[in-house]
């Protein structure tokens, strides 16, 4: 446990702290009054109201969209399934510019339907909600219909031979079951969306402004520390509580159901109605995941000349106006080797914290474990530029290093960590460690020889998130990523906000990029799962 609280106490509270007490101390007195005085300003107002009424629309719409997939990929077994759970979890692991990128080249400015039809939604809140349905519809699938998945449909049937019509069952039976996952997926979807940062910047523009987005403003473009550290507190606390009532949930969904193994309950599709699902179910994946991924490849090969490879190969020259340093392609070793550190760290934290939080009770232990999923919801901007102003000093002086980079993906990778780990190692009988250490062995071997070979692929799993997240990361790393070693996320962001066709192409070229390293991640993933070691996600 203490390798956990030291590495979130000295970069996840410190930095955090450091940006408040600057923005509510600056002259060495505290200046609680800017509280008051900064949540009257009208345009702050707005920006709550926007945060709060867009974050709600989302989850409801994300929830409208996703519990019919959750069901398909629980209860039907059909070919290509395996492919198409990758496919859908891809948006969820990629950074969210790139996400706000793939819905602004297919329905923003110069965009596809744009090209096509002249429809535009850049200027309007919907291509945000759409774009808010498309990173975390793997959310609601993977939570509610991992859940599914086990439930015993045996329940429903029973009620269906005592007289129960099939709404009825459902709505009595399984509905009340899966209560606490639906409860638990619609949290962290409210969580995301109230925080997000590259989709709005993208696609709100100067129009629409969540929370994040006005923190980075405050803080980047007009310095006013005090404004971005009220609304730093205003989030905290908000999160906080909803990550509050999130491990309520979760504690609910671990300990109120007998399960069974995945492959007991999932079957073909039998009459016209499931088929029907599955073909509604497929048409929706297909026009909101798989139409943004493949407008960003159609982007990247639609040149001026017509369709080819010049964006990439211009991806190998130095930039003439020195925006950046090293070609583009070397922004994708950067962010290779960034996103291994970061889960090698990740990995080692969280795997320390989820063992801590199996072989321990209590309410502090329960606490720790909601203080782990902060780095999801509080401000990545506040986390970076904090980074700046307080590890620029012995001993901790890294402003120069490259590991800033990887300790702030981390920070991100860790809470996957734990939520695919946790799970699986409170499922190993207590009574094998039990035995070890009564023939002898120490904790570490114990350790060794029960847990790891039990929690062997989870740990790959767990290790695969990490990646995938760490490699995507961007609320913080802007801040910190140098001109000489960007990573992706930071150089699509700059490139789109630079003018020209070339740039554009360039961009999208490297999101395709990063939208394949992913992909492939995520079926490497797949096929290390079972149900048995998938933990949360």
């Amino acid at each position: 446990m203490v390798l956990p609280v030291a590495f979130f106490a000295v970069f996840f509270a410190w930095p955090v702290v450091s940006i408040v007490e600057r923005g509510l101390r600056p002259e060495g007195r505290w200046e609680f009054g800017r509280f008051g005085e900064t949540l009257a300003r009208p345009e702050i107002l707005d920006v709550l109201w926007f945060t709060l009424w867009q974050a709600l629309a989302s989850t409801a719409l994300t929830l409208l969209v996703a519990l019919p997939g959750a069901y398909v990929f629980a209860r039907l077994d059909f070919p290509g399934k395996q492919l198409l759970r990758a496919v859908v979890t891809v948006p969820f692991v990629l950074p969210t510019v790139m996400v706000g990128t793939a819905f602004l080249a297919l329905v923003g400015r110069r965009g596809l339907l744009d090209e096509l039809w002249g429809v535009r939604l850049d200027t309007t809140v919907w291509a945000i909600l759409l774009a808010h349905v498309f990173f975390n519809y793997a959310v609601v699938v993977r939570t509610v219909g991992g859940l599914w998945s086990q439930l015993d449909p045996r329940q429903e049937e029973a009620a269906r031979v005592l007289g129960a019509s099939r709404w009825r069952a459902w709505r009595t039976v399984t509905l009340p079951a899966l209560g606490p996952a639906v409860a638990a997926a619609a949290l962290m979807v409210f969580l995301f969306t109230a925080s997000s940062f590259g989709i709005v910047q993208i696609l709100g523009g100067p129009a629409y402004s969540t929370l994040e987005t006005e923190i980075y403003r405050q803080t980047a473009d007009r310095l006013q520390l005090s404004t971005a550290a009220v609304l730093t507190m205003v989030q905290f606390v908000a999160v906080g509580v909803v990550l509050a009532v999130h491990a309520r949930t979760v504690r609910r969904r671990e300990t109120a159901l007998k399960l069974l193994p995945p492959e007991r309950t999932a079957r073909r599709p039998r009459g016209a109605g499931q088929w029907a699902l599955l073909g509604a179910v497929l048409l929706s994946v297909a026009l909101l995941i798989l139409a943004p991924l493949g407008v960003l490849v159609e982007r990247s090969l639609a040149t001026p000349a017509g369709y080819g490879l010049d964006y990439y190969r211009a991806l190998g020259s130095v930039d003439e106006n020195g925006t950046f340093l090293v070609p583009m392609t070397d922004t994708v070793v950067n962010s290779l080797r960034y996103a291994l550190a970061a889960t090698g760290i990740a990995v080692l934290v969280g795997g320390l914290a989820a063992a801590a939080l199996t072989r321990r009770a209590g309410r502090l232990v329960r606490g720790f474990d909601a203080l782990l999923m902060l780095p999801l919801g509080v401000s990545a901007v506040t986390v970076g530029f904090g980074f700046l102003i307080t590890l620029d000093e012995p001993p901790l002086d890294l402003r120069a290093s490259w590991i800033l980079v990887p300790l702030a993906q981390a920070l991100v990778g860790v809470p996957f960590v734990v939520r695919t780990m946790l799970p699986v190692l409170r499922a190993v009988d207590e009574r094998l460690r039990e035995a070890a250490a009564v023939l002898g062995a120490s904790p570490w071997r114990a350790w060794r020889e029960v847990d790891l070979p039990l929690v062997r692929r989870a740990l790959l799993i767990a290790a695969g998130f990490a990646f995938a997240v760490s490699l995507g990361e961007f609320g913080a790393t802007v801040f910190i990523a140098r001109p000489d070693n960007p990573t992706l996320p930071v150089a699509v962001a700059r490139l789109l906000n630079r003018p020209g066709e070339l740039n554009y192409g360039q961009a999208m070229a490297l999101s395709t990029i990063l939208m394949v390293v992913c992909a492939v991640s995520l079926l490497l993933l797949e096929r290390l799962r079972t149900d048995r070691t998938s933990g949360e996600f």
